[in-house]
């Protein structure tokens, strides 16, 4: 009975190592789980883009035009978007709820030069309507360069407020700002008769400010009633102009091809 018992201990040992030492190919992106499995589910995922050592968390939304990662969902004030640079660097907030992902986890996975980015940008407003932008060679920087942004061809209903209908004000090429890291275009910007030298004081939360942006979407979150004019918020100025409209909700997400 012993020898029976020690034989069947090391097969159970054996069996053990072997299944250890297989390593299971983890997808890279949400793009690669909806191609593995068409009917998968939107939710949350493990990824892990080329060049990082562990996967980590991503929110995936299935569509029938291919898998997206989610990196920044807004609905609500719930959770707060007036964060320095550390936060938004590794990312904040619920995966299933309103959240940032994190530019360093965003630039590892554009980074990879075998593959090109869209990105999506859905905005929500108070009135029940919708509208999209879209942006192909999407891509991040890495900290060094302040992750800055770079979006190629436009296309979409919300207007192209990135690259700008605005004179001088073009996003594309600019780092990223916090209140604590200031990487915008101004120095200062003249609004009128206020000159001002870091946007996020006027814009609230962090974004790739040029001339303190046509399009800011981190801003303080603001209700009905109190969403239309300045003073920080969630702004797409192409999208329901002339008064800067403060969006209900917003979601950013990237595709890769």
């Amino acid at each position: 009975m012993n020898v029976l018992l020690g034989y069947c201990g090391l097969l159970l040992m054996l069996l053990f190592s072997s299944v250890q030492n297989v390593k299971a190919d983890i997808p890279q992106d949400c793009t690669e789980i909806k191609k593995q499995v068409p009917r998968a589910p939107s939710g949350t995922y493990n990824i892990q883009p080329a060049g990082r050592k562990v996967p980590f968390k991503v929110y995936c939304e299935m569509r029938s035009d291919g898998g997206w990662t989610v990196f920044q969902r807004r609905s609500g004030g719930s959770v707060s978007f007036e964060r320095e640079w550390a936060a938004y660097k590794s990312g904040f907030g619920s995966l299933s709820d309103d959240h940032w992902l994190g530019l360093e986890q965003v630039f590892l996975m554009t980074n990879s030069r075998d593959k090109s980015w869209t990105l999506r940008v859905d905005l929500w407003d108070f009135e029940g309507g919708t509208a999209y932008a879209e942006y192909k060679n999407f891509k991040l920087g890495n900290e060094q360069t302040a992750y800055k942004l770079q979006v190629g061809a436009y296309s979409g209903t919300a207007g192209d407020a990135i690259r700008g209908d605005y004179p001088g004000v073009d996003e594309n090429g600019y780092g990223f700002s916090t209140t604590d890291r200031d990487n915008d275009g101004c120095n200062p910007c003249i609004f009128g008769d206020i000159a001002e030298s870091h946007c996020t004081r006027t814009e609230g939360g962090a974004w790739w400010f040029s001339k303190c942006g046509s399009a800011a979407l981190n801003g303080e979150w603001h209700p009905i009633s109190d969403h239309i004019g300045w003073a920080s918020g969630l702004h797409w100025l192409t999208w329901k102009p002339p008064a800067p409209y403060s969006a209900k909700a917003t979601r950013m997400m990237i595709k890769s091809e």
